[in-house]
């Protein structure tokens, strides 16, 4: 079987491309990928599958059901379909019709190499048993996380997957290349918000003010001690502040600073345990040095863990497909990613297809304006699913 899905995927490869470059010139922000959706389900429905509209809103959902023998495993393969608010400065035929929207993140081929994947399943849906839930889903680059909500509205339901697949393109990986982590993958995402208040006015008078830049600052350089000092030693953890808002003038102190940071962990208790501490700080040193901290969490996702025997098995299957000289093994990486709602309830595995080409100059990291992919890697993106989730149905 492995050799009829390595041929469909290539044979479907041009469609694919052309899937993802139709894809990336029509991107859509988190939560309104409406044409997205409508042109999903148009492909499922051309290739015979009844797929269920409106999940979580924009969400897609199909079922592809194996006619061999039968069996009550059911495997769940994921993508995600939203762009990000980018400019593209990529000089390509398929770049961004939309000003300022851009496929910077690989959803467009996630999305375009999970429909093929359906289009070689369903194709040889009589030589395997058991039942395959596509989940097209909106919203991954967006809090709440369109994976929270399609929960919500039933996708790990009527039928409830065994196992959750996921994959994700990689542009630190070159084209051909396979990665696999076990066990603790990616953390977990807070966003903190911090108003810092004081009394502003002259600042050749600091006397007679309660200056909040000062403030903030010593907030800023303190809360690195929760992370060095407080966090379990074997528990990954980073907190980054990337926007600071004073907006006074050379000679004049504002009344209040805006501070606007990241928490991210790997390890739930040590997650609510942390931002206790980072806020119990921020709020006690504004108020020792005369002022007041304002301080909001925006919860994200959860910490992403690959099951250790789901992940072992599949990148056996891997090496199976690919050989095990381009399959490779992944480090801890502190991005997010809401494919982590899925594994936090059924055993899931999230892996990277390599997309980097260096000779072509394909380099660039995902959220950048000139990402892209070498699409070579949609010749193997496809059967490569499709011979995981095969494979995950026939184990017992």
């Amino acid at each position: 079987m492995i050799d009829s899905i390595k041929s469909l995927s290539r044979q479907f490869a041009e469609e694919t491309v052309a899937t993802r470059r139709h894809l990336h010139a029509n991107p859509e922000l988190s939560f309104h990928e409406f044409n997205t959706a409508r042109y999903v389900a148009d492909q499922l429905k051309a290739i015979g599958l009844t797929p269920q509209e409106g999940v979580a809103n924009t969400g897609v959902v199909a079922l592809i059901e194996g006619t061999k023998t039968s069996s009550g495993r059911v495997i769940g393969l994921r993508a995600d379909m939203d762009a990000l608010p980018i400019h593209e400065a990529n000089n390509v035929p398929y770049k961004s019709t939309v000003e300022g929207i851009m496929h910077a993140c690989g959803h467009d081929a996630h999305t375009a190499s999970l429909l093929s994947t359906a289009r070689i399943l369903q194709t040889l849906r009589d030589e395997f048993s058991g039942t395959i839930k596509l989940v097209f889903q909106p919203a991954e680059e967006k809090a709440p996380g369109g994976a929270s909500l399609m929960i919500k509205d039933g996708v790990l339901e009527n039928p409830a997957p065994g196992a959750m697949l996921g994959q994700h393109v990689a542009p630190n990986i070159p084209a051909g290349k396979i990665g696999f982590r076990e066990g603790m993958y990616m953390a977990s995402t807070d966003e903190l918000y911090l108003t810092v208040k004081g009394k502003g006015g002259h600042g050749a008078m600091p006397d007679q003010l309660i200056d909040p830049v000062l403030i903030a600052s010593h907030i800023i350089v303190a809360m690195q001690q929760v992370i060095s000092r407080n966090r379990p030693p074997a528990s990954p953890s980073v907190l980054s502040f990337g926007r600071f808002i004073a907006d006074g003038i050379t000679n004049v102190i504002p009344n209040e600073v805006k501070i606007e940071g990241t928490f991210r962990c790997m390890n739930e208790q040590w997650r609510e345990e942390g931002l206790r501490r980072i806020q119990k700080l921020a709020e006690g040193m504004a108020e020792a040095m005369g002022g007041t901290c304002v301080f909001e969490r925006v919860k994200g996702y959860p910490y992403l863990q690959n099951h250790p025997e789901l992940t072992r098995r599949t990148r056996a299957s891997t090496v199976a497909y690919m050989g095990a000289e381009n399959v490779i093994d992944l480090d801890l990486w502190m991005a997010g990613e809401d494919f982590a709602f899925y594994s936090q309830v059924v055993d899931s595995c999230f892996y990277r297809l390599g997309t980097r080409n260096e000779s072509r100059g394909i380099t660039s990291g995902v959220h950048t304006p000139t990402f892209d992919i070498d699409e070579t890697a949609l010749e193997i993106g496809p059967g490569l699913m499709a011979w995981l989730a095969v494979e995950e149905l026939g184990k017992e």
